[in-house]
């Protein structure tokens, strides 16, 4: 037998071990006890093999009865499926999961696209002079890749069928190329927009917003470590990860940059420019270099754009409110709602039960019922001059940043060769879409222009048209892109009603209770609740996926967090980096389980397990490094939601 069977019997036989050891027996059992032993059962059953969903509607179902039975044993059953009625009401009633299917049907026709391998080959040749570029490029696609699909096993399979070759070919290490590939293809469950934050949000009634705006940071810091830790290690162990040869490093240019790198200059700026005003470019059609140069300037003009705005807004003027305005005729009977007399008496109706409306000249009747002397039409209210203001100075911060990027800019263009415009090239054919989409969603949700469902809406739309770009699309990338979102969707749902079922059954029985008094009891500062807390879910990652930690386990954390005064959104943050465990820890590791599923024979499941341990602790210094430093997460909700 496998080891993995073995591992995963063996869970089951501590489990089980547990509860008859720790439980009283059945004549002193109380429902409390009964509590923990459904939450017990419902972990053996899981983990052989039971459809999570419905195994905790049928185990809270079950519990539910015969908590209500040791009440009321004459409507044990109705009142049990009156619970069953309203929390499946209460689940589907929730505006938060609407944006789910749509955030998944755009990941599934961004899937089809066919954008990876081009994403790939791009990030490939611009990171060719970084030690260990290829795997670095890997991780850095898979992020990309993740973060606008959500759905780890594509990406994990896509990446195995594309990079994992490639590696192989170039002398990389077995392990070293799987964990690349598969902790870069578990991003995407925590880089926005994710679909596990808004599962926890509507699990432990934190804002999505927050949550995607707190979880911003502590993503991109977990792909730099990723890619700090591969540079390292191919620093020092060239071995692993050999580097690349000048001949794949070289980039073939088209037939108008080789003339003008030729004849005028082999950087791009001097090289077109020159070609444009000279004599020299007869061989070369105007419009040809033209557009090259316009796409050449594309980064000094972003720059320009995004200064410019930066500088309207901190220098635009302070709207000052004049004290003593002047209000309209009648204008405080609308700018504030009508407030009752201290008599309480009302405004008095008309005889037909209606307020005509106040004609031209004719001011509205008062609160008092007594109406106001109109105005004299000749002598109006003198409106102020409007004064234009001037606008503030720009602070010495701004003047450094743009000094910074005039310099940044300049050192890039004095680098920037015809081999150099070829790969920009590839990267806005390749990357910049993915990258503007996904800020263009994440950007909208955390600025507030838009709800996280109404921003899942434009992704779908924005999905659709890449996928119509690169002419993909078509009937069958439609039908399976909405056939497998109906299915994820559908578990998910089930997944949410069978976990409220079993929340309410799991409080009706006094578990939650009983384990709030046993914690408590403890008298555990803050800090060690929360190693407590974050251990227990590292050790849940082992054996269950990140969907049933968050639906059984959160539920039971949540309400103790007041008492420690810890933030939930801080502890969703923890949570979080926590669960990217959950796909990386062996034997339900199941982004090993999809390498697998496409890797050449000779790649053993057990290298590929090897190869994911060195991120598994990487993540633990990510933890580490956020409870340490909670700006990380905390500073961008702070700012923006203050």
């Amino acid at each position: 037998m496998r080891k993995e069977v073995w591992f995963g019997l063996t869970i089951m036989a501590m489990v089980v071990l547990a509860a008859f050891i720790l439980l009283p027996s059945p004549s002193e059992m109380s429902n409390g006890h009964l509590g923990l032993l459904m939450l017990a059962l419902v972990v053996v059953a899981i983990m052989l093999g039971f459809p999570t969903a419905f195994t905790l509607m049928g185990m809270g179902m079950v519990f539910a009865w015969i908590a209500y039975r040791s009440q009321n044993p004459g409507l044990a059953v109705q009142q049990t499926l009156d619970l069953m009625v309203q929390r499946t009401y209460s689940v589907m009633s929730n505006d938060v999961l609407i944006s789910i299917p749509l955030f998944v049907f755009m990941g599934y026709l961004i899937e089809r696209a066919n954008l990876i391998e081009k994403l790939f080959k791009s990030m490939h040749l611009a990171t060719s002079r970084i030690p260990g570029s290829l795997a670095v490029a890997t991780i850095i696609t898979c992020a990309i890749f993740a973060t606008a699909t959500g759905i780890v096993g594509a990406v994990v399979t896509l990446m195995g069928l594309l990079a994992l070759p490639a590696m192989l070919r170039a002398g990389y290490s077995v392990q070293l190329s799987a964990g690349a590939i598969t902790a870069g293809g578990c991003l995407g469950i925590l880089i926005p927009p994710s679909v596990m934050l808004i599962v926890y949000g509507a699990t432990a009634g934190v804002s999505v917003v927050k949550l995607y705006a707190g979880a911003f940071f502590p993503g991109l810091m977990l792909a730099g470590l990723y890619i700090l830790y591969v540079i390292i290690l191919a620093k020092l162990k060239p071995h692993m990860a050999p580097p690349m040869s000048e001949e794949d490093r070289r980039v073939p240019l088209p037939e108008f940059a080789e003339i003008v790198s030729t004849s005028v200059s082999n950087k791009v700026l001097p090289g077109l420019i020159g070609a444009i005003k000279g004599k020299r470019n007869a061989a070369v059609p105007m419009k040809e270099l033209v557009s090259h140069l316009f796409i050449a300037l594309l980064p000094a003009i972003t720059v320009m754009a995004i200064m410019g705005g930066i500088y309207l807004k901190v220098t635009a003027p302070i709207q000052q409110e004049v004290a003593g305005e002047v209000v309209a005729m009648g204008g405080s009977s609308f700018d504030s709602p009508a407030e009752e007399s201290d008599g309480g008496l009302a405004e008095p109706e008309s005889e037909d039960g209606l307020q005509p409306p106040p004609t031209e000249g004719e001011a509205p009747a008062a609160l008092g019922g007594v109406a106001e002397a109109p105005a004299a039409p000749s002598a109006p209210v003198a409106a102020e001059p409007v004064v234009e203001q001037e606008r503030l100075p720009a602070p010495m911060t701004f003047w450094i940043g743009l000094a910074s990027c005039a310099v940044a800019l300049a050192i890039f263009y004095a680098i920037f060769s015809f081999a150099r415009l070829e790969i920009f090239k590839m990267l806005l054919g390749s990357f910049f879409p993915l990258a503007i989409m996904i800020l263009a969603v994440l950007g909208t949700i955390v600025f507030g222009l838009a709800t996280p469902t109404e921003a899942a809406a434009m992704g779908s739309m924005g999905g659709l048209l890449l996928a119509g770009a690169y002419r993909r699309l078509n009937m069958t990338v439609m039908r399976e892109s909405v056939y497998l979102t109906a299915k994820t969707s559908a578990m998910v749902c089930w997944l949410f009603v069978g976990s409220s079922i079993f929340s309410a059954a799991f409080a009706l029985l006094g578990g939650q209770e009983l384990i709030n008094t046993w914690v408590l009891g403890m008298e555990l500062t803050p800090v060690q609740f929360m190693i407590l807390a974050q251990v227990v879910i590292f050790l849940l990652g082992w054996p269950l996926e990140w969907t049933e930690i968050i639906v059984i386990f959160m539920p039971i954390f949540i309400p103790l967090l007041p008492h420690f005064n810890i933030d939930p959104l801080f502890f969703g943050l923890l949570v979080a980096l926590n669960l990217q465990t959950a796909f990386l820890s062996p034997p339900v590791a199941m982004a090993a389980f999809y390498l697998k599923g496409v890797s050449p024979p000779h790649v053993t499941l057990n290298q590929i397990f090897a190869g994911m341990l060195p991120f598994m602790g990487i993540q633990v210094f990510a933890i580490f490094l956020l409870y340490q430093f909670p700006a990380i997460g905390m500073w961008l909700p702070q700012v923006l939601y203050k």
